[in-house]
């Protein structure tokens, strides 16, 4: 087998994990699914469901990962050998795989939209046909998809070390930076303050099951769970380092980050009377309209599509890392063959997404374009039942002990205990099941 690297410091496996957390998931995925689901009343739910349900599955995610020293499939057959068990294991390298696919899609659109921005955004500029045109330009945006998977393609064939710990600890302070100077733009515009009501004043007649569910969607998708991120990068964490503080730095950060985005966004959107229910749109038809409207408003649409792609590619990574774990573990593929492999076959499974807005727009699923149904089954269905099955195999085949002694292994100012025990063999199993069955409820019914 070849040999396996690890993380040279505690904060660089911190900040590539809290990089594969922070991505399009907080800065384009949260702000619109919080639009849609009520703001301030998505908000509680939401940082409920990150510590009551994304801390716990991240701390028996990495435990299991740094137990096993191996990739998802890797993990769960060592843990529990001659058993189906390692099948979880490849539905997260599936899931990681289905998400990078559409995801590397939404990220040539920002990528895209970075040069768009330094072209100029004018209030005479129409939005929505601009992004409408741009999705449905096919070779366009093959040309933006192909890119960005080069991008990731390249850090992952540099290795964990040369490549993904080196770049993250660039990438994300930088995208913090470019965040809070977005955020205090946004905060200072005439009329934010219904902005900032909106996501922090909550209002019980905005709560629905839809809300509930989306959520706790957006917490495992935001946080890298149930896709064997969390496993692959707990895999390469040295045994001197303390799983659960790193979760709290992790899961921590990945928050801060959500709700700066909230104030950059809603605030900005509110104050130029535009709606924040935009949907997947609202990064790239509300908020040009927005920066069209500000002082300096091409500098700073320049700035935030700049943080997206930079944010995306953190998340990207670890996407394309798992399923490069993959290979490597279990094939003795060197890494840069896996990579590249991988990577264009992830490509070609990214097409279908992109022509669903040209060549292929005529194509429907319970009313949902190819990429919202990837994004569907992925994110709603595939993230959240290999987050079930996780926690049931921690809390009842490896055992709850066991998870609990990996994770408390070295002295930490936070530990984990009977409480931490009950939860992921009783009480998540079951409420993770019955989000499952709300999701698929509300989107066939």
């Amino acid at each position: 087998m070849l040999e396996r690297e690890n993380w040279t410091t505690r904060v660089g496996f911190i900040l590539a994990a809290a990089g594969s957390a922070v991505g399009l998931g907080n800065i384009w995925r949260f702000p619109y699914v919080a639009g849609e689901n009520g703001g301030a009343v998505f908000l509680i739910i939401y940082l409920l469901a990150i510590i009551f349900i994304g801390y716990p599955v991240m701390v028996t995610e990495i435990s299991i990962g740094r137990k096993s020293n191996r990739n998802p499939v890797g993990a769960f057959k060592s843990l529990a050998p001659d058993t189906p068990w390692w099948l979880v294991g490849s539905l997260g390298v599936f899931t990681g795989f289905v998400i990078l696919s559409f995801y590397s899609v939404v990220a040539g659109w920002s990528m895209a939209y970075i040069f768009k921005a330094i072209g100029g955004f004018t209030p005479e500029m129409e939005f929505g046909a601009l992004f409408g045109d741009h999705i449905a330009s096919a070779g366009t945006t093959l040309i933006w998809h192909a890119l960005f998977m080069i991008l990731t393609i390249g850090v992952i064939a540099g290795g964990v070390v040369g490549g993904i710990q080196k770049v993250v600890k660039i990438l994300m302070p930088v995208l913090f930076i470019l965040l809070v100077v977005l955020g205090i733009r946004s905060l200072t515009l005439e009329g934010a303050g219904e902005g900032v009501l909106f996501f922090l004043r909550p209002s019980l007649g905005d709560f629905t099951l839809d809300s509930l569910g989306a959520a706790i969607g957006q917490a495992f998708f935001t946080l890298s769970l149930g896709m064997g991120a969390m496993i692959t990068y707990g895999s390469y964490l040295s045994e001197k380092d303390s799983i659960t503080d790193s979760a709290g730095y992790i899961v921590g950060l990945d928050t801060l980050i959500a709700i700066i985005s909230g104030f950059a966004i809603f605030p900005a959107v509110f104050a130029l009377g535009m709606a924040p229910t935009e949907g997947p749109g609202l990064a790239f038809v509300t908020l040009p309209g927005v920066f069209a409207e500000m002082p300096l408003g091409s500098f700073f649409g320049f700035l935030f599509f700049l943080l997206l792609s930079i944010a995306a590619l953190t998340s990207a990574i670890s996407l394309l890392e798992v399923v490069t774990a993959w290979l490597i573990d279990e094939k003795n593929w060197p890494r840069k063959k896996a990579a590249t492999v991988l990577g264009i076959i992830i490509f070609l499974t990214g097409i279908p997404p992109l022509l669903g807005y040209s060549a292929w727009s005529g194509f429907s699923f319970l009313e949902m374009d190819i990429l919202d149904t990837y994004d569907w089954f992925a994110s709603d269905l595939f993230l959240p039942f290999g987050g079930m099955l996780t926690l049931i195999f921690a809390g009842h085949i490896w055992g709850a002990r066991n998870t609990s002694s990996e994770a408390n292994k070295v002295q930490s100012k936070i530990n984990v205990g009977n409480l931490f025990g009950i939860l992921i063999k009783y009480i998540l199993p079951l409420v993770i099941f019955i989000i499952l069955v709300l999701n698929i409820y509300e989107t066939i019914f």
